[in-house]
């Protein structure tokens, strides 16, 4: 089908409705996690200063566009969480519908259709649809540049896959990753193993001059030439390339172990197949395989999806496998949005092609992924991935409140992100800056650490910042206690690779720092308390016998 502008505008319409009307309830939401830690006040730097890097929080090397989009929408529009969602929930739309023009080119509309509602129906995808980050808006392009890679259309190749990489670096893993195959198929051009690659269907034109090959190629290489000038950018302003030394250590120079490189790809392949509900996609197409495929099926042929198609999806997902394993200090599931659509689009094509009740199987999977909103798993995974993020956010709110409410001058210990939630007040949390002395987390080194602190000698005198009240919370989700975390030494590898750590329950803290706690809540795993040290009520005493 020949897409005219109409056609796109009225899908894009269609979709982006669906999905606005899903996020409703979260649209009103204070910003969460690395929002509020890194995009919102590097895209808020753009709009005051209209600086392509930041300087309210250390530069980590993203590329601008997203956040040049963000301070787009809030300089027409305003700086409200609403704006920014919105902002976020068109991006979200564009990129299904790039999903959708990628699975019609590359089998047909019923699988395109299916195909895009399990996409915006996958927990992570939605979770992730309205969040101000910019790993999403990264695989929109990116499936938007496979779409004019198939179809052979040299200019928007170098098109979407400039965008995508101007959205986030690692996007260059696609064309390069593709790139790098044609160059394979320029040198293996015999027999059956021609069909492997894309443009062989210019064979006619490659027997005389190889040059649409090489012209192919050419664009998929573009995008790294536009990614090293931001580089270079980068470094003249700030002097390091790849993000300040701390980032670049976290995500890369640590990472660099044989046995964590095993183990994240392990984790890798879960989040590919089976994370959050894949499960039922990927055991209901094994089962469909299994099956004989229909010739034809109510009146109409069944084909597959073109081996060059398919071998071009895969080469991006195992690039995409191979590589977020070797590099990322957290085994994040969004960075692996650019491959899990593209599973989707084969498995729902094969369920298509093999199975009668293959609209029955959609629907079961994409109950199952809706399920996956509500239903945090056994095991342990980023909040980010489903609605526990919103479960976050409200605890947080709620806590700091009554924090500033109760003692809006007092110094407050507490770890990232709270930190910046309470000096922050254009995060929404807040309403005015609160004094914060921060540690890294909420584990028993830490609150040993920050007790010591507290009982030193002269420490009402010390330059260093004193503290009258702790805001303490989960840094992680906490499952119910697994079998397998039993063992001792997958806790020693989560520890030593990945960042591991248990957070003191808060009536234990307490204990420990001399307090009480006077707030507390829970909700699904997650927590969130107030301590009152002891010293804050004497002084509180002290006060009213001066008043």
């Amino acid at each position: 089908m020949l897409w005219s502008g109409s056609y796109s505008a009225i899908v894009f319409a269609v979709i982006f409705l669906f999905i606005f009307l899903l996020h409703v309830p979260l649209l009103r939401l204070p910003y969460f996690w690395d929002e509020a830690g890194y995009y919102v006040p590097a895209a808020r730097d753009f709009l005051l200063t209209g600086s392509l890097i930041p300087h309210t929080t250390v530069s980590n090397a993203h590329p601008p566009l997203v956040m040049a989009w963000l301070a787009l929408w809030w300089k027409a529009v305003g700086y409200t969480p609403v704006v920014t969602r919105t902002a976020m929930l068109v991006l979200a739309a564009f990129s299904l519908l790039g999903v959708f023009r990628l699975s019609e080119r590359a089998a047909n509309t019923s699988v395109a259709v299916a195909a895009t509602l399990c996409t915006a129906l996958y927990s992570v995808f939605f979770a992730q649809s309205s969040l101000a980050q910019v790993d999403l808006a990264a695989a929109g392009f990116i499936f938007w540049g496979l779409s004019a890679c198939i179809e052979g259309e040299m200019a928007g190749t170098a098109l979407w896959f400039s965008l995508a990489v101007m959205a986030k670096e690692t996007a260059i893993l696609a064309p390069l990753s593709l790139a790098a195959w044609e160059i394979l198929g320029l040198l293996v051009r015999k027999g059956r193993l021609r069909r492997l690659w894309l443009t062989d269907r210019h064979s006619h034109d490659l027997r005389e001059h190889g040059m649409p090959s090489v012209r192919h190629i050419a664009c998929l290489f573009f995008p790294a030439l536009l990614v090293a000038c931001w580089y270079l950018y980068h470094y003249s302003r700030t002097g390091y390339v790849f993000g300040n030394p701390e980032f670049f250590r976290y995500n890369v120079a640590a990472t660099l172990s044989p046995i964590r490189f095993c183990l994240a790809l392990a984790m890798r392949i879960w989040q590919t197949i089976g994370y959050l509900h894949l499960w039922t996609l990927t055991a209901l197409t094994a089962f469909a395989m299994g099956l004989m495929p229909p010739l034809r099926y109510e009146g109409e042929d069944r084909p597959r999806i073109s081996i060059r198609v398919q071998m071009a999806f895969y080469v991006v997902v195992l690039t995409y496998l191979g590589a977020m394993a070797l590099i990322g200090g957290a085994v994040l599931a969004r960075y692996m949005l650019p491959a899990v659509p593209l599973i989707i689009i084969l498995c729902v094509s094969t369920l298509w092609r093999r199975l009668s009740f293959w609209r029955g199987a959609v629907l079961l999977i994409a109950i199952a992924f809706v399920a996956a909103w509500f239903w945090n798993p056994a095991y342990g995974f980023s909040p980010e991935d489903n609605l526990a993020y919103r479960d976050y956010v409200m605890l947080h709110e709620d806590a700091e409140r009554f924090l500033e409410a109760r003692y809006p001058m007092a110094g407050v210990l507490t770890a990232w992100p709270a930190s910046d939630e309470l000096t922050r007040p254009w995060l929404g949390y807040v309403t005015r800056p609160m004094r914060v002395v921060r540690i890294e987390d909420f584990s028993l080194d830490e609150i040993l650490s920050a007790a010591e602190f507290r009982a030193g000698p002269d420490n009402a005198s010390s330059n260093r910042p004193n503290f009258q009240a702790v805001l303490i919370f989960s840094t992680k989700y906490e499952p119910v206690p697994a079998p397998w975390d039993r063992w001792q030494k997958w806790t020693d590898l989560k520890t030593r690779f990945f960042g591991f750590h248990r957070d003191l329950p808060p009536a234990a803290a307490a204990q420990i720092l001399g307090g009480h706690v006077v707030y507390s809540a829970r909700q699904k795993g997650q927590w969130v308390a107030v301590i009152e040290l002891e010293q804050n009520e004497i002084q509180n005493a002290e006060l009213q016998i001066t008043k």
